[in-house]
């Protein structure tokens, strides 16, 4: 149990990345605040992991609004009495160009991955001062590559590796830790499985929608990763094991952006 008597905050507990990784810390013994703008995606992942024997509680939060982060940081803290982890994770789509575009979308998706990051950092890093902890910021390969159409989304994440690095030296000489974590392309099917055991009424494809394989076939482990194997790092990165390591990127993307621009993996495995 690497995070036993832990207290970890997750913003955006959908079934997908978040709740994978909200249930991977909770597997290591740390207590879980669950936050998300839909209630739902914060009860719900509450109720599971209370349900398994874990501890829990589902915030309901507009990571956007100071006033609502202040009080679910101060939630937090009336459940559990500290803040130890917090995982900055709130995040949505809207896959557009800076052609098409309207500049109110472009602040309100920066604003919920940047924005969204700095004032769950600001109060939780104040929570923690004399405490120490560890502040894990999750990236996209987006961030790392120029994808088109995909403009606010892809500067947002990339803006969180530079805001990850300055709050590492920043908090430093507090004890905290602050590190990032960066997902791929996700392999769907878990999330299907995530959902139905939170109690939703979804339906299971019998294999992995088909949008998704030209996603497997380019990233040179030829299998995508799942939000478990998001959970299992940033349990690492939470943990003693990786005390001496902050400022820094850990990619869990099957080789995704090591990876040659030319090479076509997929090809190279048939020949």
């Amino acid at each position: 149990m690497k995070l036993k008597d832990r207290v970890a905050i997750v913003t955006g507990t959908s079934p997908n990345i978040g709740g994978g990784i909200a249930e991977g810390l909770a597997a290591e013994g740390a207590a879980i605040v669950a936050v998300d703008a839909n209630p739902a995606n914060a009860k719900d992942c509450a109720a599971y992991i209370k349900g398994s024997g874990g501890r829990a509680i589902g915030v309901a939060c507009d990571v956007t609004d100071e006033a609502q982060v202040k009080a679910a940081v101060e939630a937090a803290i009336a459940a559990f009495g500290k803040v130890d982890i917090l995982v900055n994770n709130a995040a949505f789509f809207n896959r557009k160009g800076v052609l098409d575009m309207p500049f109110d979308e472009w602040n309100k998706q920066t604003g919920v991955i940047l924005g969204g990051a700095f004032l769950f950092t600001k109060y939780v890093a104040k929570a923690m001062i004399g405490k120490g902890g560890v502040i894990i910021n999750i990236i996209s390969t987006a961030g790392h590559q120029g994808e088109p159409g995909n403009i606010a989304y892809s500067t947002s994440k990339c803006g969180l590796l530079n805001f990850t690095r300055s709050a590492a030296m920043e908090l430093v000489g507090h004890g905290i830790r602050v590190n990032s974590l960066t997902p791929t392309a996700t392999d769907p099917m878990e999330s299907y499985d995530r959902a139905q055991r939170w109690g939703r009424k979804v339906t299971k494809p019998n294999e992995r929608p088909a949008g998704f394989e030209i996603y497997r076939r380019r990233v040179p482990m030829q299998k995508l990763p799942s939000p478990s194997d998001y959970g299992r790092a940033a349990a690492f990165l939470a943990s003693e094991d990786a005390a001496m390591i902050t400022g820094t990127d850990l990619r869990v993307d099957a080789g995704a952006v090591a990876r040659y621009w030319p090479w076509d993996p997929g090809a190279d495995r048939k020949k």
